[in-house]
Order: C-alpha cells, then structure tokens, then sequence
C-alpha cells in the first residue's frame, strides 16, 4: 500500500462485528469481505480450541500431567490474553479492522501484530486499537510484510498464524510466510485476480502461480488447486508440507486455509498429489495425470512401507476418444482434497454455537460450509450441466435426474460450492454422454444440428452402452443443504462488489459515484461501432465473466483483470 500524501479528511466511523473503527477517504477498506472476515474468525475459533488440545497433549507426551491439567481447566476467553494462546500476524493489516475484530471476537490469543507498510495506515491502526481499548493484545507494527516475516523465522520468534489478504496475488509473500509460521501453524491466504487464475491470462499465471490454467467452467476450483500447489511447492523447499483445512471460492476472490507442517517423508508424497490437466478442445471432458505415484512395498520391518513412482503416459491419446478433437494440457494443479473433514465438522460446530449467530453472514457462512461438506473431497474439478447440455445443443435435463441416473448406476456425486450447476461425480464423463444420451431419445435435438466436425455428432450419433434410470428420482438426488433451503450460492453482495481500485476507500461517496459513472461503459462504447463489427449483448457478459470461460480466443477487457 503506498503511502499518501493528502491532508487527513474527516473520519468516518464503520461498525463491524465487535469492532467500530475510524478510517479516513485514503485508507483502504472493502466492506463486500465481511464474509471473508466472519469466515476466517470462525475458523481461527476453532483451530484455536485444537491447538489449545494439542498443547495439552504434548505436555503429557512430555510426563507434565499436572500442566496439561492446568491448562485444560483455563477456559478460552475473547479479548482476553491467554500467555499459551495464538500468535497471530496480520501481514497487510490497513485500517487494523480485521486485527481488532481478531482481537475481539477469537478466544485464545496471546498476541496480533497488525503490520501494514503505509505510515499513514499505521496511525490509524493505533488510532482504531486505542478506540477499541485492545492495545493489551494488539502490537502496530510499521514495517515490509516480507521482511517482517523474514526476520521471525527463529523457532521462538515465529506465528501461530499468519493471514495474507493481498490486492492481487499473494505469492510474493509465501516464501516467507511458510518459514515463519510454526509447526502446526494456519496460514489463511486470499487471492483476488481471478481473472488470471480462471485462465484469462495463462501466461501471467504461470509467471505468478507455476502452473497454467485451462478455460473450463470448473475455473473456480481450478484456481484454488493451483493456489494450493503454489503454497505446497514453495513449503517443500524447506521441508514442510501443507495440509488443507478449507478451501473456499466466493464473490470475486478465492480464500484457503491450511496447516504446515515438518517433515522431509511427507514431502516426498507431494509429487503424489499434483497433476497436469488434459481438456479436449471439443467436448471439454477433462483428464487428470499424476506428476508421481505411490506403490506399496510392504517388508517384514514395515508392513506400510511404500514406494515412489512415475506414471506411465499419456493418459490420453492424441485425439479425444468421445468427438475426435485434440486437447489442451494445463496445470500442474493440487489434485489431493481441498477440505479436511474433521476440521469441518468441528467447524460446523462452531458456527453453530450461540457466539457465531450474532455474525452478520452467519447464514451464507453455514450454507456454504454444508455444501463443502456434501462435496465428494476425494474428486478433483467438475463438470456443469449447462454446459454439457449446451455443448449438445440438448433440452437441459433437471439436475436432479442427472443425479438419479448417476446414484442408480453405483456412481457418488455431488454439487461444488463454487457452482450452483456443477456435478461432481466419480463417473467417468463417458457415462455422463451416456445418461445425455438417453435424455436425447426423449428430447431429441434438430436434424440440422449435427454438423460434420462438431462435438455434438460424434457424441450423439453414438447408441449409449447402457439403459439408465433418468424418470425415477433417488432418495439421496437431493441433498440435504438443499432440502432445508440453505443460503448455498448466494447473489452478488452489493452493486459495486468486487476487489475495487488499489488504495481507495471503498465507501467513499466519490468512489461509489464514479464507480456508478463507469457502470457498461464498454457497452455504451459498442453502441457507437458500426453493428456488423461489434459483440452481441450475450457476448459483452460473457467477457467480462470470468466463471464462463469456455472460448480460448476469448479476451476480457483489461479494466476488469482483477475482477472475476
């Protein structure tokens, strides 16, 4: 955040949770992340009671029964300052909002640091933590993020917890944040430049990222896998690994939280848990190929030993074998589960205690917890129906039949949080042609459709290997989240939502009138273009969507590259 250099206006007083800050119009803060906020204190909650356990257990690992007693019986208060609590590191802090809330509302915590690089947001991080009279828990600090997290890489002097909420990518601060958090420790990272990470920008991403993005509608879980494997390849050059807790995509930016950990044996299954991804050009059915594999190689001293391998490949022939076209090849991506499912039942717990209803997004937060929770953890990426069904230019067939046929046959699947139309199944896409096929003979499609070269020909022209039960609904086709009408994929939060302009205040009343001045500017400007070379209004939506990614030739306009 640079530095600036206007006179300080009159300050406006934001109330959030337990928190009540004074910002100023040049202090950056964005009111559509209160979920985001909420979100990450309910799981800083909870992995505070589980890193209050462990300490327990690790005393009496080390025959200290009568600390472990002691510290069992201290009840984790909030606002309280716990000498055995969290440490937390709040790298890129602005107007300390976060920080105070952190402070407030999450029992268990021994300190904060609010760091932010910009003088000015630092005086009003002191201001807002005198205001809120937290200074006995929250420490300003005035420094670089990296260098801040460089210089606490000694094992007495590292985080609990490091959160990293970045405008843009965060990758330049993972190299320091993986070695100052301790063992066991959370980081919870945020990514905004969707846009790059859905595929927009492949070669951007792989500068930032390591790993190249495919245009497919499963953008969204895409760009968290390679934000994941981002973090795992930059912990395993020094000999830790990650574990994820939960991995979330919502509005226009992508939050994971997980754990390091130490240990040069897990390291070497990470290569186990990356893959390349192969997408045809045509039918999009996607393909995932392990960078390596794990054999079992058991011996009399170790029954579980196991041994490291390189798959044999391709995985896929030069053409796709449902409609002939040839692929695209992506990734690496992360390819082992996004969620840990302890962590998430402990979690749900959590945001159903009494303390978690008075969160203003309790409601979206539960709903999205419950589908993460019904999704199949052990499934990479997914398929939607609107798009399989547009790709064969077929009637849509309801979701709830799709999901029949599948559970009728044998096959699991489920929804994705990232998509209110997404199947996530452990079928092979093969079986997913079939089921449309079969819907085909009910709502055939237009003779004059089946072109020669096109996806659809080669899919439909084939008979299906098998008679699937579409009409008959299954007793599990309807999960519960949406038998009890949860708040699963909510609508855009506000007008004006996405990650703004750098370094504005986002409720500034000029910044909300410009931002409305500037509302379809680009479609007012095709207006004025001769009809034959300009888009049509579907296509302008499409442009600017980075969920709907399907045409590699496809550009978005560049005042939208951090905007998904």
């Amino acid at each position: 955040m640079a530095e600036s250099d206007k006179k300080p206006g009159p300050l406006k007083t934001i109330r959030e949770g337990s928190a009540e800050i004074l910002v100023a119009d040049h202090v950056f803060y964005n009111p559509v992340q209160e979920f985001n906020r909420d979100l990450s204190i309910c799981v800083l909650t909870t992995f505070s009671r589980i890193y209050q356990r462990e300490k327990v257990a690790e005393r009496q690992r080390k025959n200290r029964p009568e600390d472990a007693t002691n510290g069992a019986e201290k009840p984790l208060e909030a606002g309280v300052k716990h000498e055995e609590g969290l440490r937390i590191l709040e790298a890129l802090s602005a107007t300390g909002l976060r920080s105070i809330r952190y402070a407030k509302e999450i029992p268990g915590v021994k300190e904060i640091i609010a760091n932010d690089l910009s003088k000015s947001a630092v005086e009003s991080i002191e201001q807002n933590v005198k205001h809120n009279q937290i200074k006995h828990l929250i420490t300003p600090s005035y420094n670089d993020a990296m260098t801040l997290m460089y210089m606490s890489t000694k094992p007495d002097q590292r985080f609990t917890a490091i959160d990293l909420d970045p405008y843009g990518h965060p990758t330049r601060f993972l190299d320091g944040a993986v070695q100052s958090i301790e063992d066991g420790g959370l980081l919870l990272i945020t990514a905004t430049d969707m846009a790059v990470l859905a595929g927009n920008s492949p070669e951007a991403c792989y500068v930032k990222y390591g790993s190249v993005p495919l245009k497919t509608k499963a953008c969204h879980e895409m760009a968290l896998r390679i934000l994941l494997r981002c973090i795992e390849t930059t912990a395993t050059r020094y000999g830790r690994y990650m574990k994820p807790l939960l991995s979330i995509s919502a509005d226009f930016y992508i939050r994971v939280f997980v754990r390091i950990y130490t240990g040069q044996y897990a390291c070497k299954k990470s290569s186990s848990k990356q893959s390349m991804v192969f997408q045809c050009t045509g039918c999009e059915a996607l393909t995932l190929q392990p960078l390596g594999i794990l054999k079992p190689n058991p011996t009399e001293a170790n029954p579980q030993q196991i041994k490291f391998g390189i798959p044999t490949g391709p995985f896929v022939g030069s053409r796709c074998e449902h409609c002939n076209h040839q692929h695209h090849m992506g990734g690496p991506i992360w390819s082992a589960p996004l969620h840990d499912e302890e962590f998430l039942d402990e979690l749900l717990q959590t945001v159903e205690q009494e303390d978690s209803k008075r969160l203003t997004t309790i409601r979206r937060i539960y709903g999205t917890l419950a589908v993460v929770r019904e999704e199949l953890h052990d499934i990479p990426l997914y398929y939607t129906l609107d798009r399989m069904c547009g790709i064969l230019k077929l009637e849509s067939i309801g979701m709830l039949k799709l999901r029949s046929a599948l559970l009728h046959t044998g096959y699991r699947v489920s929804y994705s949080h990232a998509s209110r139309t997404s199947i996530k199944t452990n079928a092979p896409v093969s079986v997913l042609w079939d089921i449309l096929r079969c819907w085909h003979r009910v709502h055939p499609v237009k003779e004059e459709r089946f072109l020669e070269g096109v996806p659809l020909t080669a899919i439909l022209r084939k008979q299906p290997a098998k008679e699937y039960n579409i009409e008959e609904l299954h007793p599990d086709a309807n999960p519960p989240s949406r038998k009890e009408s949860l708040s699963r994929f909510p609508e855009n939060p506000a007008a004006h939502w996405g990650p703004g302009t750098r370094a504005t205040q986002m409720v500034s009343d000029n910044k909300m009138l410009k931002s409305a001045q500037n509302q379809n500017k680009n479609k007012r400007k095709q207006k004025r273009v001769p009809k034959d070379d300009s888009l049509n209004e579907e296509d302008e939506k499409n442009d600017v969507k980075a969920d709907q990614c399907e045409s590699p030739e496809r550009k978005v306009p560049k005042t939208i590259t951090t905007d998904c």
